[in-house]
């Protein structure tokens, strides 16, 4: 029988570290029910370790008490990091990213959820490998680790043995996706029925929220973002932005590259496209009214660079978001 090891990283949890661990056991507990029903033997043995050696845990009106320490387990198949918000390197959490490091090198798969990404990627198991995590994480998870490569739109990540995926409660659909891993398909499918969770979904775009990549000191870029997000209805050329805060074309988009990790012209896209979102959220516009009014004159660019950065058309957002105003084309 194979071993998996769910984490509770204890100094870094919350409750959705508790919702974490919670949904997986149930959907885990549930797969292996099933599996036996068809006539299989049991296949794999799940067990809650905590990262020091503590026997309970309190977080909030939630008490949580592990099953071992991860010291006491020599060899696992699957360790699996819930939700954790990152925090400063302790000597309790060396423990643990070297447990980790030495479980992977043994052969052992990872799964990490939401923000369990900055515990994997504190390992050095990411750098130079696909990643995904919450996307309101993204600008402070690639300034804490550059070397790996963030896939913020995406749901779930499967490289190498390490699966990651996006934010909150899209953790369910990670479930899922390993419970067809290390199941069948079948099983997968009986489980997404039972607990009611979407089959192969693959992208968090649609819920993403662009607020701009602020965390950076260049002024001129900073200016340079304040005036695209003060003009969303013109059509900004980079030739113009360069030109007005007296920089060369390939040093201006050098230096905007650098500070926000886009080039200019897919920050502004992003801007622009965010404007338009809400406006169909939130009015009774037309999708050209809105295309007009976030300065795009070409109605299959704008669907082009739309559903390139949310995964869905304009129609197909405003009828998802916008019940009053589903049927206006």
């Amino acid at each position: 029988m194979k071993h998996i090891t769910l984490l509770y990283p204890e100094g870094q949890c919350n409750l959705s570290t508790i919702a974490c661990i919670v949904g997986t056991v149930e959907i885990f507990t549930r797969a292996s029910a099933y599996w036996v029903k068809q006539g299989n033997e049991e296949k794999y043995r799940l067990e809650i370790a905590c990262t020091a050696p503590q026997k309970e845990y309190i977080n909030h009106f939630v008490t949580l008490t592990p099953d071992t320490y991860i010291k006491n387990i020599a060899k696992t198949d699957l360790i699996i990091i819930p939700s954790a918000m990152p925090g400063e390197r302790t000597p309790d959490r060396e423990v643990m990213f070297d447990w980790i490091n030495s479980q992977y090198k043994g052969g052992a798969e990872i799964a990490s959820m939401c923000s369990g990404a900055f515990i994997l990627a504190a390992t050095g198991i990411m750098d130079g490998r696909s990643c995904s995590t919450h996307w309101s994480f993204e600008d402070r998870f690639r300034d804490m680790y550059p070397k790996v490569h963030l896939h913020s739109d995406k749901l779930i990540t499967d490289e190498k043995g390490i699966y990651t995926n996006g934010g909150a409660y899209s953790f369910l659909n990670l479930v899922i996706y390993l419970v067809e891993k290390y199941y069948d398909r079948q099983t997968a499918i009986f489980c997404s029925k039972i607990f009611q969770i979407e089959l192969d979904r693959n992208s968090q775009s649609a819920f993403a929220m662009f607020t701009g990549q602020k965390l950076h000191d260049d002024e001129m870029v900073q200016q340079a973002q304040a005036y695209i997000e003060n003009n969303i209805d013109e059509k900004i050329s980079v030739e113009g932005l360069s030109s007005r805060f007296a920089v060369g074309r390939r040093n201006f988009d050098r230096r905007f590259i650098k500070a926000t990790g886009n080039t200019p012209v897919e920050y502004a896209q992003r801007v622009k496209i965010e404007s338009a979102k809400k406006a169909l959220e939130s009015t009774r516009k037309t999708v050209n009214e809105v295309m007009y009014e976030v300065g795009y004159a070409d109605v299959k660019a704008f669907r082009e660079v739309f559903k390139r950065i949310t995964g869905l058309s304009p129609l197909e957002y405003k009828n998802k978001y916008n019940k009053e105003a589903s049927n206006i084309a």
